[in-house]
């Protein structure tokens, strides 16, 4: 079974890409299952919530997550 990766990318979403179910808050499953990879807002602000619509980049959203040792 291939690998599911998340990446925060900065000042942006996370991208996802590998076999995944999104499901909203009543357990409602998102039909992705022809996307290769997608991207979840991480600023809030995005008109298609849970996914990104590019918002961050007009809003200037900062965020830069780095793994702490």
């Amino acid at each position: 079974m291939p690998e599911t990766t998340v990446q925060a990318f900065k000042n942006g979403p996370f991208i996802i890409k590998g076999p995944i179910k999104v499901l909203d808050v009543d357990g409602n499953e998102y039909d992705v299952s022809d996307q290769k990879a997608i991207a979840l807002c991480r600023c809030g602000q995005s008109e298609n919530r849970p996914f990104c619509d590019g918002k961050h980049n007009r809003i200037g959203f900062n965020s830069e997550e780095t793994v702490e040792s």
